[in-house]
């Protein structure tokens, strides 16, 4: 009788989606670690897909990622402070992409440096003797 009850309660039982989750995860140095991310209020969350599809459909066919169950990941992201987790998120940012280098300045010839080296000792010594006087 409880579980007719329990199937027609119209609020879900569970938060999330019940098994495993598709977890992102990047290469560290003891292996993989779970990749954090940010809210849009800047706030750091653990991810999760329920589908392989909607996690490379978001983040790309490149990202690798591990089957955890939703306590296993809360646990291991709980000693980091992070207690959010979002769940098949709908919109991310692009990737960042490296900002230009700028040129190196093209290498002076080494007359032009010992002029400059000589006229700035020139100024100083003009100054120090106004100074002096």
């Amino acid at each position: 009788m409880a579980d007719i009850l329990c199937a027609d309660d119209p609020e879900p039982c569970e938060r999330f989606p019940a098994g495993p989750l598709y977890v992102p995860v990047r290469p560290g140095p003891s292996g993989c670690a779970a990749r954090l991310f940010r809210t849009p209020l800047g706030e750091r969350t653990a991810v999760a897909f329920t589908s392989e599809r909607r996690l490379t459909a978001t983040l790309g066919v490149g990202q690798p990622w591990i089957r955890l169950a939703e306590p296993a990941l809360r646990a291991l992201t709980a000693p980091l402070g992070v207690t959010a987790l979002t769940v098949d998120p709908q919109l991310s940012a692009p990737a960042p992409h490296p900002a230009p280098r700028p040129a190196a300045p093209a290498p002076r010839p080494a007359g032009a440096r010992t002029a400059l080296r000589l006229t700035g000792a020139a100024a100083l010594v003009s100054a120090l003797a106004l100074w002096i006087d």
